[in-house]
């Protein structure tokens, strides 16, 4: 028996970041926004995608890239910040669609940067924060990073880790695994506007 159907976005961002503190001025910003459509009712992943982001606020740094081989030239290609967020509102139906990350890390990035920018937050309030559903479906006492999780469920990285693409393609495949469990669950429901 399955309760869930209709699609699911799964999203996972890469953003600025350096070995130590950020440089005076700079700010941790979305640079990619990798986002993979499952289909609940299916339990397959449908379709994948990537969107580069051109950051206003800080720069990549040589250990970003070393961490996600991202550039600045590629990023400076990217669409800006609140065009993104269109682009997920249209094209990815982010308002209406339950979504779900690895971690609650790309949810407050969102939050936080929306709120900052005064760009409208982009998804609507259910959310699943997958790396919890996971560790609860396999019995685990500590929750565990993506790949660590790809070989617990004996499944394969796809791509390159820490790409925004790649990694919301690798934790698709780890949401079918949860809802071929039965385990699958909303575990956030956001109050967008709310000002946390």
């Amino acid at each position: 028996m399955n309760e869930w159907t209709g699609l699911l976005n799964v999203v996972d961002v890469e953003a600025t970041c350096w070995a130590e503190s950020p440089p005076p001025g700079q700010v941790g910003e979305i640079i990619e926004i990798g986002l993979t459509v499952v289909d609940l009712g299916t339990r397959t992943r449908t379709s994948r995608h990537g969107i580069l982001v051109r950051p206003a606020r800080s720069t990549v740094s040589e250990f970003c890239t070393e961490l996600t081989s991202l550039t600045q030239q590629q990023v400076d290609t990217g669409v800006d910040f609140a065009e993104a967020c269109r682009i997920l509102t249209t094209e990815f139906a982010a308002g209406s669609r339950p979504w779900a990350s690895w971690g609650d890390y790309d949810r407050k990035q969102f939050r936080a940067q929306c709120a900052e920018t005064g760009v409208p937050y982009p998804f609507g309030p259910s959310h699943t924060n997958a790396k919890q559903v996971f560790a609860d479906s396999y019995r685990l006492r500590k929750r565990p990073g993506m790949a660590g999780a790809l070989r617990i469920a004996e499944l394969p990285l796809a791509g390159r880790h820490h790409r925004g693409e790649d990694d919301a393609w690798n934790i698709g495949a780890l949401v079918v695994a949860v809802l071929e469990r039965g385990d699958w669950r909303i575990t956030t429901e956001d109050r967008i506007g709310s000002g946390d």
